[in-house]
């Protein structure tokens, strides 16, 4: 169905429900960063495929707004549909509510889905709304849902059981440590929307969203029983008899009336206004509520000694897979037609020879000369450029495994350095460096360290726009609160137990791009009480071709040299032929 057919049909649904406008956000009712295709109307409604960007409808207007990581892109994809492509932080660019208030007399209405909008956003959105004199109302029915013919229904994959040995937590031990948190917040409920805190809390995992292994479902935890609502086609008899008597499993459909139960009730119900929907708070009517973060937050970013060890385990998986690729990729440089999209299939090909390869843990991104300059690149067809043995290539990607998850960045010389790349790359390698060996005191936040990575960019000039790192899940989600190396976010002090990404980069739009990436974790300083440390996860050679030696440190230099050395250590016995040549080439002393 061409986009100006979608709009029409939509427009109409629009005028029938009494509104003069539609919000459609890229959410679902869980919070997903990748949503199902089943509630992915944004997508539907406009053809645009990137992850982030909010649509808003007119009976005689449309458009999107998407930051700067998505404007090439949604410049291609929006092309002859109609849709106004508004460029977030931009001058001019105005926001959804300017944009409206313009159009409309005031009192004018806007609908939004009040399932797939949060709390805290649906009222920040109508205070600013009201400002504006329009008036933002929450819907029951999405008039997208209505013009979609066809529309995708959800996975009935089966829920697999996450076993002990993996999990590193019982059940029973997570719920205890949760009722903990209820009974010192005078909670009697706690109501979870959030599908990996769910998949974490009891222990099991799904194929239902795109890259996470985690399921669709809804679940409350009460004082002494818990109970799962998720669609009973999908559970096994292993996971009845994993979940026992310490879980109660319910129809996913069955959430909405327990909810209004709970509004009758006379406990206070636990239910974070960040996460859950505007709908779920609805339901509660006026009941008492705490609304703060949910404990499992935290409980499941600090990971356990044994998933600590799993993660290890994973790395050293995914660190075979990336020396075979990338020996690989060195090997047939300027010999073999290759593009971005053909190493994106010879990438996963080298994970997947693990029988512990669940997929992906996000969409690769392998970006090579100026597309490496694109921070968040995803090549398609329109955009997918043959690699030369010339220039440079940025390489992020990552994989599921039952005992870990891995993202990894390793930035690829397919040629002679010129003096320009390699000074950027080691002004990034030297801020990785500083964020890798950096010691800090118990209370320190992400962001506090973030001056490490980029203060030799910063004496040249130079900086990068995104974050340093990001928390990691164990088998779950590849972005994960609440802590991380970015000022863009709420952070959590770091503890013992985090995992986070450590990924300075540079970008010199039109040229290329340069991002340096391994997971670390964070561990007790052993020699000073009340400090931590970083323990790095990632084990895979930092290309030493475009390392300038000249302006490393002693300390850099001996501190890279001993980072090879373990990766050749631990990867040069289970690796053979040409990639354990070319292994033993790359981690060479410098």
């Amino acid at each position: 169905m061409k986009t100006k057919v979608k709009l029409q049909r939509i427009r109409e649904r629009i005028r029938a429900a009494g509104l003069q406008a539609l919000l459609v956000p890229n959410s679902d009712p869980h919070g997903s960063e990748y949503v199902p295709a089943h509630w992915n109307r944004r997508q539907f409604a406009t053809g645009f495929t990137g992850s982030v960007g909010e649509a808003c409808f007119t009976a005689s207007s449309a458009a999107l707004w998407v930051d700067s990581r998505y404007f090439l892109q949604a410049e291609r994809e929006l092309a002859g549909s109609g849709i106004k492509l508004q460029k977030i932080g931009l001058p001019g660019t105005p926001t959804i509510a300017e944009w409206l208030a313009k159009q409309f007399p005031r009192g004018a209405k806007v609908g939004v889905d009040s399932q797939v909008i949060t709390r805290d956003h649906f009222l920040h959105l109508q205070d600013e709304f009201a400002r504006a004199g329009l008036s933002l109302v929450g819907l029951q029915r999405n008039p997208v849902d209505e013009a979609w013919d066809n529309r995708p229904e959800l996975s009935l994959s089966p829920l697999i059981v996450h076993e002990l040995t993996y999990a590193g937590e019982s059940v029973a031990s997570k719920l205890q440590s949760v009722r903990k948190a209820m009974k010192a917040h005078g909670a009697t409920v706690h109501v979870l929307t959030e599908l990996d805190a769910i998949a974490w809390l009891f222990n099991l995992r799904g194929a239902d969203v795109e890259f996470n292994p985690v399921f669709v479902a809804y679940a409350i935890v009460r004082e002494t029983t818990a109970h799962l609502y998720v669609d009973l086609r999908k559970v096994t008899p292993a996971v009845r008899r994993h979940l026992g008597k310490k879980v109660r499993v319910h129809r996913y459909d069955a959430f909405a009336n327990e909810m209004k139960k709970l509004a009758k009730g006379r406990g206070k119900a636990w239910i974070h206004s960040g996460t859950a929907s505007q709908w779920a708070f609805s339901l509660l009517g006026k009941a008492q509520l705490v609304t703060e973060r949910s404990p499992i937050t935290l409980l499941k970013a600090c990971k356990t000694y044994r998933q600590i060890r799993g993660m290890q385990s994973a790395h050293v998986r995914d660190g075979v897979a990336m020396v075979k690729f990338l020996s690989w990729l060195d090997e047939n440089m300027g010999k073999v037609p290759m593009s971005e999209l053909s190493l994106e299939v010879e990438l996963e090909r080298a994970r997947s020879a693990s029988k512990m390869y669940r997929g992906p843990s996000f969409s690769p991104i392998i970006g090579y000369a100026a597309n490496g300059a694109v921070i968040h690149y995803r090549a398609v067809s329109a955009t997918d450029r043959q690699i030369k043995p010339r220039g440079l290539m940025v390489i992020d990607s990552g994989g599921q495994y039952p005992d870990g998850t891995t993202d990894i960045t390793r930035t690829v010389c397919c040629g002679s350095p010129t003096r320009k790349q390699k000074e950027h790359f080691t002004r990034v390698l030297k801020g990785h460096i500083a964020v890798a060996t950096c010691s800090f005191r118990k209370g320190t936040r992400g962001p506090q360290l973030e001056v490490l990575a980029k203060q030799f960019l910063w004496e040249a000039g130079l900086d990068y726009m995104h974050g340093t790192g990001h928390g990691v899940g164990h088998y779950l989600c590849v972005h994960e609160g609440p802590a991380s190396i970015a000022p863009r976010f709420p952070n959590e002090p770091l503890q013992p137990g985090m995992v986070l990404s450590n990924e300075p980069g540079f970008y010199l739009d039109g040229e290329y791009g340069i991002r340096i990436e391994n997971l670390v974790y964070v561990y007790e300083h052993p020699e000073f009480r009340g400090f931590y440390r970083f323990g790095n996860l990632t084990l895979c050679p930092i290309d030493r071709r475009l390392i300038d030696v000249s302006m490393l440190t002693s300390a850099e230099r001996a501190y890279l040299n001993g980072y090879h050395a373990t990766v050749r250590r631990v990867l040069l016995p289970k690796v053979k032929g040409k990639a354990a040549v070319w292994l033993k080439r790359m981690t060479a002393a410098l």
